[in-house]
């Protein structure tokens, strides 16, 4: 008789061995979107800048963007990179 739990031991290992692999390929899935964050990044710096006024929504559509590409960053990494 084997060890109790061992079937399940393996499983987890391969279910976390493609967790990892996911994740170590998410920042790179992130990079595509480094002119949305510079966007959302300028908008916020000149809302805040001296005679700035930061409000609610007025980067709205920045974020928006960038949200989107984070998405379809999140995605492209959940389904292995296509």
């Amino acid at each position: 008789m084997g060890r109790p739990g061992e079937p399940l031991m393996s499983a987890n290992r391969a279910v976390w061995g493609r967790v990892r692999s996911r994740l170590r390929a998410f920042p790179e899935q992130l990079a595509a979107c480094g002119g949305q964050a510079a966007a959302y990044g300028r908008c916020v710096q000149a809302s805040t800048a001296p005679g700035g006024s930061l409000s609610k929504d007025l980067c709205a559509r920045e974020f928006k963007a960038l949200r989107s590409c984070f998405v379809a960053a999140a995605k492209k990494t959940l389904d292995g990179g296509r």
